[in-house]
């Protein structure tokens, strides 16, 4: 069984020490994705005020920019977007969220039948101003 890590500039940097995905066999496991911008850090739909505090943030521009920063890992760790098997979404505001979430998701993944599994966790906070992240698992062809 072979072990392989991947970091990429096409996402952004992961916000501790650990790569953006561990490849075990035909597993791709990816570390927690949220919606910063891999080339300025900012976080879209995020607005602040004079003093820097968040004030408003954009579940829809969020949510969006996280499937475009997993598709990014995925795609550098030449996986596909269909070979997603099970997602695990963490929102800050379940109630407020849910809904807007779940619309975003179905443009996604429009197809039930071949959408991964999905479990949505409502949680206090995450390490940066995000109101969202993603943990992905995905199987892959065979190496050769």
């Amino acid at each position: 069984m072979s072990d392989s890590t991947v970091r990429t500039g096409a996402a952004p940097k992961p916000v501790g020490a650990y790569p953006h995905t561990r490849r075990v066999g035909d597993l791709l496991f990816l570390s927690g994705i949220g919606p910063r911008d891999a080339a300025t850090d900012a976080i879209p739909g995020n607005r602040y005020d004079a003093d820097g505090r968040l004030v408003a943030y954009d579940i829809t521009a969020q949510a969006h920019a996280v499937f475009a920063n997993v598709r990014a890992v995925l795609e550098a760790s030449g996986a596909r977007w269909e070979d997603l098997v099970d997602v695990t979404v963490y929102l800050t505001d379940m109630a407020r969220d849910f809904k807007a979430y779940n619309a975003v998701w179905a443009e996604y993944f429009p197809d039930i039948d071949t959408a991964p599994c999905r479990t949505t966790l409502g949680i206090s906070a995450l390490p940066t101003p995000i109101a969202i992240e993603l943990k992905c698992v995905a199987a892959v062809a065979p190496r050769a």
